[in-house]
C-alpha cells in the first residue's frame, strides 16, 4: 500500500466527502438547477455546492491556507506561501449532459510550486494522486507514463475550443494542430476533462495531451501527477509556465518533444 502524508490524507478526505453529494446530484442531473455563465459554459448548483464542501473541509484541516477556486476566485490566507487550487467539477459540461467523465481536482501550491495533487473520478472510484518526490498513484497502485516510442502507434488527447470559448483564429489553429497529430498518430481523443486527460497520461492510457486556453485549476493537480509518473510537462513554448499561459503539452519522455514540435509547427 502506498504511503500517504498527512496533507494527502486531508486532500483525499475532502475530495471523497464532496463526491458523496456530487454523485447523488449526478444521478438526478435532469432535476438540477442549471444556469449559464456563458455559451456552453455551464455552472450548476452541484458545482457551487461541491466547491463549498471542499473549502470547508480544507479550511478545517489547514485554516491558514489561501485558495484559488473556479467559482469563488482567489481567497487570501494568513499563510501567503500556501494555497489550495480547486476545481469542484472539471468537465462540468459532461456532468450536465449525464456523461460520466468528470473529476474533482485539488492541488497544493507552496511558494509557487505544486507539491501535492489529487484528481478524483467519483463515478468510477478512481483517485489519482501524487506528492512531490513520492511518485504518482491510482488509488493504492503506482502508475507510470507510457513507454511507447513510436508516434504512429501512440494515442493523444486534446481539448477543442467551443462556442463561447476562443476566437475564430483559435478554432482554426486547433484544427491545424489536430490535423497534424491525426496524420502522424494512432488516434486523438477529446473527452472533455483536462484533469482526467492528464491523469490518463500519467497512467499510460494516453501517450500525450495538449491544450490551450486552460485555467490553473484545470491543470495544477495533473501537472504534478504526470511529472511524478515520469512524464514531461511544459507549455506550448516548451517552458514551465503552464499556470500562467494556460497552455500545456504533456507526454512520456520520448514523445514530448515530437508532440511539442508538431504543435508548434502547426501553429505557424
Amino acid at each position: 500500500m502506498a504511503l500517504q502524508s498527512a496533507i494527502i490524507n486531508v486532500m483525499k478526505q475532502a475530495a471523497r466527502k464532496a463526491s458523496v453529494r456530487l454523485k447523488r446530484d449526478y444521478g438526478e442531473v435532469d432535476q438540477l438547477q442549471v444556469s449559464q455563465k456563458g455559451p456552453s459554459d455551464f455552472v450548476t448548483a452541484a458545482d457551487i455546492r461541491t466547491e463549498r464542501i471542499l473549502k470547508e473541509e480544507l479550511t478545517r484541516a489547514r485554516p491558514n491556507f489561501g485558495f484559488l477556486m473556479e467559482e469563488a476566485g482567489e481567497i487570501k490566507g494568513h499563510n501567503s506561501n500556501c494555497r489550495w487550487i480547486v476545481d469542484p467539477i472539471d468537465g462540468t459540461t459532461n456532468f450536465v449532459h449525464g456523461i460520466a467523465h468528470f473529476a474533482i481536482c485539488i492541488a497544493l501550491e507552496e511558494s509557487g510550486q505544486i507539491t501535492a495533487g489529487v484528481i478524483l473520478d467519483p463515478i468510477n472510484e478512481q483517485l489519482f494522486w501524487a506528492e512531490k518526490g513520492q511518485g504518482a498513484f491510482l488509488n493504492d497502485r503506482r502508475i507510470r507514463a507510457s513507454a511507447r516510442t513510436n508516434f504512429s502507434q501512440s494515442i493523444f488527447a486534446t481539448g477543442i475550443p467551443f462556442n463561447g470559448r476562443g476566437t475564430p483564429f483559435d478554432h482554426e489553429t486547433s484544427l491545424k494542430e489536430i490535423g497534424a497529430v491525426m496524420s502522424a498518430s494512432a488516434g486523438i481523443r477529446r473527452f472533455g476533462s483536462a484533469a482526467l486527460d492528464l491523469a490518463y497520461v500519467a497512467a499510460g492510457r494516453f501517450d500525450g495531451f495538449w491544450e490551450s486556453g486552460l485555467k490553473p485549476w484545470d491543470i495544477a493537480a495533473g501537472i504534478l501527477v504526470v511529472r511524478e509518473a515520469g512524464g514531461i510537462v511544459s507549455d506550448l513554448t516548451g517552458q514551465d509556465k503552464m499556470l500562467d499561459t494556460g497552455s500545456i503539452v504533456a507526454a512520456n519522455p520520448v514523445l514530448h518533444k515530437p508532440l511539442l514540435d508538431m504543435i508548434f509547427n502547426a501553429r505557424k
